[in-house]
């Protein structure tokens, strides 16, 4: 029986591995004395020994030359043969093992290794010198080539800037698509914003092709200034997203796009909120699917998503998860976590991130003050919330009524949960002071991107970044490309990649398994809406393909076939801005009163029926006064406690439609008349119905 065991200690010979000075010269010895012997023994012809040793000569020293080695290797290689074959000859002539024989063999043999040492160590130092004379000659072509570009910059600066200026590096990039200058400002006070004032000058003075700049930054120190010079127009052509799904973190930054040096721009958005502009055929939607795909590989980021425009956004990251009877396949889990595309949808949303964040601010004070820091740490056990509005810049600067509801809570999650870890990233169509205006936009936003496309219209890049000089708007006059600016980075040219459908599912399918589950507090806090995003009832809409999100909800986009009223004529004049709310509500009370016999106000006696079958609005008055008095009988149902508005409008959502607006004005109403008591002031207020009213509430 035979076993395979290895030795797991001792010497290991290697039978591949080449000879060196003692093995050679061993190696020479024994078979020497090997031949030697079998010569003497056997009657050999010394002559022959002699033969073989001068061809082994001849034969080392033609292989010698071909590989380069110094004339001292093919002399000492040589002279082994030839006084390895002569001691051979002359011991087979008179014996190979008297002591003279191997005395004479024991001293060639070392003179032999001593040799091949010598040749050795030569030969090593002859091949260090040749690398290092070789690196000499690059670094000095190379140094040449740098104290050229140094002197043509210094004296280009001089004739377009009028600065002197003394350049103390240029570094090549690694990208091979341009360079950069490390110099040192003239005395004086001179800053660097001289030179970045003068991009497209330099640009143009260096004959630089289109898409590529030279900008100027901050160097080392105020009296520094960097130059990037790019020579390679990387906008120019279309790449498409990176496939290595690997797993990002809100900490580590997020990849959106590249810059001219083909370098990747990252943001980081733990603290701050984000801005895309952009305007139609810009590449914006190709930029939030972009963004999209990165909160996607971001194992501590939900990400959920407001597109009033049919969620059109926000569709490709969900259908390839859902089945056509609204379950996961696979358990696959959608690249977003929410996706809202109607104003009720979007209100619940908002109104529960806010829910979420307060509730975040209580129940998480100790976890805080273990790590002693104000920020809530953001993990994947408890992860930061995205907010992706897409167009949501215009709806902050609506006048319709609907959009100003969701344009308050928008800026109330931008400004109350910094620290609490819910950010929101917003797009617009233009680059406006009618969009732009919003202070807290500019405040927050501090991660801004402006997508061109070489559309020069409603670009006004002084007001997307203020302050940054030599952006024009025809540097970048390509689809996806455009500006970026972030605390980390300043603002420059850069472009974002192509993401296209099929690789959107191959994400979803990637990312799958990093998306983090909402920790058990804000979870609570989140309640019923949240629980519940993706019944299929709710979904209904993004597998309906025969009817829009409005009319799948039971919107008020259906209207009869005929004999209908037509409030189409109304619907554009309020877009076009043309009439105010009030001439609005008159319109149509004139309409009705016009085409229809309209029901009596509650109260009033008349027994005649309509005179022609008209538009009846009790059933609306009906639904109003159920949900009012479901309203009340909330209030009373909270005891002495109380209650607040948004509890009632968040319990009333589902079945009557009810907002927090319209049970703000039910309880004004019944503050007024004694129905409800109004307890404490500010953000601590609730009502409690008068029954359970304490006899002094001015003291509670």
């Amino acid at each position: 029986m035979t076993t395979n065991t290895q030795a797991t200690s001792g010497p290991v010979w290697d039978w591949a591995a080449g000879h060196g000075p003692v093995t050679g010269a061993l190696s020479a010895t024994t078979g020497c004395l090997a031949v030697a012997t079998t010569g003497a023994a056997f009657g050999m012809p010394p002559g022959w020994a002699l033969a073989v040793g001068a061809a082994g000569a001849i034969g080392h020293t033609v292989n010698s030359c071909r590989e380069r080695l110094s004339a001292r290797t093919i002399a000492m290689r040589s002279a082994s043969w030839l006084v390895g074959a002569g001691w051979t000859t002359w011991a087979m002539t008179t014996g190979p093992l008297t002591w003279a024989a191997l005395g004479s063999l024991a001293t060639i043999g070392v003179g032999i290794g001593a040799a091949a040492r010598s040749t050795l160590l030569h030969e090593e130092a002859r091949e260090l010198e040749a690398i290092a004379a070789n690196e000499r000659q690059v670094a000095s072509e190379l140094s040449a080539e740098r104290r050229a570009i140094a002197a043509e910059w210094v004296d280009r600066i001089q004739r377009v800037c009028g600065i002197t200026l003394r350049v103390l590096a240029v570094e090549m990039w690694p990208t091979g698509t341009g360079f950069t200058i490390d110099a040192e400002l003239p005395a004086g006070g001179t800053t660097y914003d001289r030179i970045a004032g003068y991009s497209a000058q330099l640009s143009a003075d260096a004959r630089l092709p289109h898409g590529c700049t030279a900008v100027a930054s901050q160097g080392i120190h105020q009296g520094r200034v960097l130059i990037d010079v790019t020579t390679v127009n990387v906008l120019m052509e279309e790449r498409t997203y990176p496939t290595d799904y690997t797993p990002l973190s809100i900490y580590t930054g997020i990849p959106w796009g590249y810059r001219t040096n083909a370098e990747e721009i990252c943001v980081y958005l733990r603290e701050q909120c984000a801005l895309v502009v952009g305007p139609t055929g810009s590449g914006k939607t190709n930029m939030v699917h972009v963004i999209l795909a990165g909160f996607a590989r971001t194992t501590d980021v939900l990400t959920w998503v407001i597109d009033l425009n049919a969620g059109s956004a926000g569709l490709p990251w969900v259908r390839p998860a859902l089945d056509t009877d609204g379950k996961f396949v696979d358990d696959m889990r959608p690249g977003v976590d929410w996706l809202a595309s109607t104003h009720k949808e979007a209100l619940l949303m908002l109104e529960t991130a806010l829910a979420v964040g307060h509730h975040r601010k209580v129940a998480y004070q100790d976890l805080m003050a273990e790590v002693n820091t104000d920020q809530l740490p953001i993990s994947p056990r408890i992860p930061q919330i995205m907010l992706v509005i897409d167009e949501g810049a215009e709806i902050l600067t609506s006048t319709d009524r609907n959009m100003k509801e969701l344009a308050k809570k928008i800026l109330e999650v931008i400004r109350m949960l910094r620290a609490i870890g819910i950010r929101t990233v917003l797009t617009a169509l233009g680059a406006t002071g009618a969009v732009l205006g919003n202070l807290m936009i500019r405040r927050e936003a501090k991660a801004r991107v402006c997508l061109t496309g070489g559309e020069v219209e409603g670009m006004d890049l002084s007001k997307v970044f203020p302050g940054t000089r030599g952006l024009k708007v025809d540097q970048a006059p390509y689809k996806g490309a455009g500006f970026m600016g972030t605390p980390e980075s300043p603002a420059a040219l850069f472009k974002n990649w192509r993401i296209l459908p099929n690789q959107v599912r191959d994400i979803v399918a990637a990312t799958s398994d990093m998306h983090p589950q909402m920790d058990d507090i804000s979870r609570k806090a989140a309640g019923q809406g949240y629980a519940t995003r993706w019944d299929p009832e709710r979904t209904a809409w993004m597998r309906d393909t025969t009817r829009t999100p409005a009319q799948s909800a039971g919107g008020p986009e259906q209207t009869g076939s005929g004999g209908g009223l037509n409030l189409s004529a109304l619907r554009e004049q309020q877009a076009a801005g043309a009439l105010d709310e009030d001439a609005l509500a008159r319109k149509f009370r004139e309409q009705i009163d016009a085409q229809f016999a309209t029901a009596l106000e509650p109260g009033a006696e008349s027994e005649q029926p309509p005179a022609s079958p008209g538009l009846n609005l009790s059933a609306l008055r009906n639904e109003d006064n159920a949900a009012r008095q479901a309203a009340l009988a909330l209030l009373l149902a909270a005891g002495p406690d109380g209650t607040g508005a948004s509890a009632i409008a968040r319990a009333l959502a589902d079945e009557h439609g009810t907002t927090r607006q319209t049970v703000v004005g039910w309880l004004k109403t019944w503050t007024d008349d004694g129905t409800a008591v109004r307890v404490g002031t500010g953000t601590k207020a609730r009502y409690v119905h008068h029954r359970h009213a304490p006899d002094n509430p001015d003291t509670d």
